[in-house]
């Protein structure tokens, strides 16, 4: 409540491990904390993936012996995130909690997507340009490593009803996972000791306006994806993710026939290494402005001063449900729960 108090917009659960290793809480502390965020109304973005599953498959692969690029896959098959979304949105629907799945990899997410919205629950979900362009039967090839991410890229039958997803609106929003690592991080004869992710924001952009391009999306899809349904998800629209007056001048202007190769060595980021070098991109931002300020022009940053700022969220009145059984009800003397 304090962090909302001052300014936090949203905030994160991690139900699978993360870099790190960082351990997720236990379902008592999740549901505890969508009780509270139902209450204050922001919403909560949720690495779905089940930390017990994973745990135990990862351990049973590597005592097989299993060290290649796929066993990756294979610790985090499908149902590792199917358990971890559903479980989501029960404690969202039985709170009232606001949530938004990140990094969704999975096809059969979206039938279950479709449900929990259907049964009110209020749920936006991301996928990545990764997962849309590159396939788990590529990991097998040499340097196949680089891409070892979690959630995992799955293999290629996925991705056609992924690009649907986002065309008939159970996908909300294009994002980039944007998880930097060194070169020599992001390599080995192990794949349980190649670092999980890779640099995404630089070049997501040129890769959906790629998409454009091929006849996949419209131009205004990119707007929708990338601007506007971020900033409604998370109570900015208005200030944020459109172009009208009164509205923070955020603005890309994109050269829509540019073409480019993505290189590693073109990378901003110290993590220069990507999956998508080589890949050649059809479409370019060429200017961008934050606040009505040229903040970058032709791929390089011309900002020579801090220009950001704090946003003031503002989403709906807050929804919470089932409060005579929250932890904060139930620990009062002579609660009775129902």
């Amino acid at each position: 409540e304090p962090m909302a108090k001052a300014g936090a917009i949203g905030f994160k659960l991690f139900l699978g491990n993360t870099t790190g290793n960082l351990p997720c809480p236990g379902d008592g502390a999740v549901l505890e904390g969508f009780e509270i965020l139902a209450r204050l109304g922001l919403r909560c973005s949720v690495h779905a993936e089940c930390a017990p599953i994973v745990a135990w498959r990862e351990g049973k692969l590597q005592a097989a012996g299993r060290n290649d690029a796929l066993a990756h896959l294979a610790a985090r098959t499908d149902v590792v995130v199917l358990e971890a979304l559903n479980r989501t949105c029960l404690f969202a629907e039985w709170t009232g909690a606001r949530v938004h799945i990140v990094h969704e990899s999975c096809a059969r997410s979206l039938d279950f997507v479709r449900f929990w919205r259907e049964r009110g629950v209020a749920l936006t979900i991301e996928t990545l340009p990764q997962y849309l362009y590159l396939a788990a039967e590529d990991m097998a090839k040499p340097g196949g490593e680089v891409m070892r991410m979690n959630p995992p890229i799955r293999e290629r039958a996925q991705q056609e009803p992924l690009w649907a997803g986002l065309l008939d609106g159970t996908i909300d929003i294009v994002a980039t996972d944007h998880a930097p690592h060194t070169p020599e991080e992001k390599v080995g004869n192990r794949i349980w000791d190649v670092a999980c992710g890779f640099p995404g924001v630089q070049n997501s952009l040129a890769l959906m306006l790629t998409a454009v391009n091929a006849g996949r999306l419209e131009i205004g899809d990119v707007v929708r994806l990338c601007a506007a349904a971020p900033a409604r998800a998370f109570g900015l629209y208005g200030q944020k993710g459109v172009l009208r007056p009164g509205a923070d001048a955020d603005i890309t202007l994109v050269d829509l026939k540019r073409r480019e190769t993505i290189t590693a060595e073109r990378m901003h980021s110290l993590g220069k290494i990507t999956p998508f070098d080589g890949f050649e991109t059809v479409g370019a931002p060429v200017m961008t402005f934050v606040r009505g300020r040229l903040a970058a022009k032709e791929g390089q940053p011309v900002l020579d001063e801090a220009w950001g700022r704090q946003v003031t969220p503002r989403m709906p009145e807050p929804r919470p449900r089932n409060v005579n059984t929250t932890m904060e009800a139930v620990v009062k003397p002579g609660n009775i729960p129902f």
